[in-house]
C-alpha cells in the first residue's frame, strides 16, 4: 500500500508538508502520516501485536481494547528519508520485531525499551527501481522483490552475506567542522589524502535505508556520528539502529556507537537518539580504532 503511494505520488496530493511536526521536531511529510496511518491500519486489528511505537507519535501505541493483543512488539519508522520524498529519491520503512515482556494484557513501554540483541525479526522496505524487502528472523538475511502483476514479494536473494571490507564510505561530509577530530581523520583516510591503503569510493544519498542497502550488497560503512550540535547522535536507536544492526550482524556485518555495539545498548527512552556506524566488519573495525587512537592523541 505504501509503494503504491509512493509510485503516485506526483500524480494525487501526497507531496509536501502535512503543517506539523512530529515528537522528534521535524516537519512531517503528508506520506509520512500515511505510511504511519497505513502501519497502524494493517498490524492494530490482527491480534498479533500487543503494542506499537513509531518514529512519528510520542508515545507507545495501544492496541483498540475490543481486540485480543497478541505476542508480539511492532517498531517502525514508516518512512525514513522522508526529506528526500518531493525529489523522487529512494526512501524506505524499517521495522523491528521483539516478543513482549509482559505476560498479558495491553502491551507497555516496557515491552518496546529492548536491546537490538532480543530482536526476533526486523528488516527495511525500500522503495527505488522496484519495491524491494529485506528481513532478518535470526536465521540469515532474505531479500524479495514486490512483483506489481500478482501483488506479491518474490524471494530474489537468499542468506545474503556482506563483504568483510567493502568499496563504499558513507557520511555526511557536510558536517566536517562539527565532528571530532578522529572521524575528520577517517574521511582523509578513506579519501587517500595521506596514503592509498584505505581509500574508498564515497556514495552518500541522504536516505539511511537506501545507503544501508547499497552498502549491505557492495559492501561498505556507513558512519552518522556524533558531532557538536548532536552530542548524542541524530538517528534513532529503536527505529533505525537497532533494526539495521541485527540486519547487518545477520549478513555477517556489524553495528556499533562508535564504541558499543548496537544491539547492546538498552534503551531508555522510546526515542532515544544514537550516533550509528555500521556495515562491513573491517571497516567498522578500522573506523572504531582509528576514531579511538586519533581522538585519544587529540585530548592530551
Amino acid at each position: 500500500m505504501i509503494s503504491g503511494y509512493v509510485r503516485r505520488a506526483g500524480l494525487v496530493d501526497v507531496l509536501g508538508t502535512y503543517g506539523r511536526t512530529n515528537v522528534q521536531g521535524e516537519t512531517q511529510q503528508k506520506l509520512d502520516v500515511i505510511a504511519n496511518e497505513t502501519m497502524k491500519q494493517a498490524f492494530m486489528y490482527t491480534g498479533r501485536v500487543c503494542v506499537m511505537g513509531t518514529e512519528e507519535e510520542a508515545e507507545p501505541i495501544p492496541i483498540p481494547e475490543q481486540y485480543n493483543p497478541g505476542k508480539y512488539v511492532l517498531l517502525h519508522d514508516p518512512l525514513d528519508g522522508s526529506s528526500n520524498i518531493d525529489v523522487n529519491v529512494s526512501i524506505g520503512t524499517i521495522f523491528s520485531v521483539y516478543d513482549r515482556k509482559t505476560g498479558s494484557g495491553p502491551g507497555t513501554l516496557e515491552d518496546c525499551l529492548q536491546k537490538g540483541r532480543d530482536q526476533v525479526a526486523a528488516g527495511y522496505v525500500i522503495y527505488g527501481s522496484s519495491t524491494v524487502l529485506v528481513y532478518t528472523a535470526g536465521h540469515g538475511v532474505h531479500m524479495f522483490t514486490l512483483d506489481p502483476t500478482i501483488g506479491e514479494f518474490r524471494l530474489c536473494g537468499h542468506d545474503i552475506k556482506t563483504p568483510a571490507v567493502g568499496k563504499y564510505y558513507s557520511i555526511n561530509e557536510s558536517y566536517y567542522q562539527r565532528w571530532s577530530e578522529g572521524y575528520r581523520a577517517v574521511v582523509r583516510a578513506f579519501k587517500g589524502v595521506e596514503d592509498s591503503e584505505h581509500r574508498k569510493n564515497a556514495r552518500y544519498i541522504g536516505s539511511l535505508v537506501a545507503d544501508f542497502h547499497r552498502n549491505l550488497l557492495a559492501g561498505g560503512v556507513f558512519m552518522y556520528p556524533a558531532d557538536s550540535k548532536a552530542p548524542k547522535g541524530k538517528l534513532r536507536l529503536l527505529y533505525e539502529a537497532a533494526p539495521l544492526a541485527f540486519v547487518a550482524q545477520q549478513a555477517g556485518g556489524v553495528a556499533s556507537d562508535g564504541v558499543t555495539p548496537i544491539l547492546d545498548i538498552q534503551p531508555t527512552e522510546l526515542h532515544q537518539r544514537t550516533p550509528l556506524l555500521i556495515g562491513s566488519r573491517e571497516d567498522v573495525a578500522f573506523v572504531e580504532r582509528t576514531v579511538a587512537e586519533v581522538d585519544a592523541v587529540a585530548a592530551t
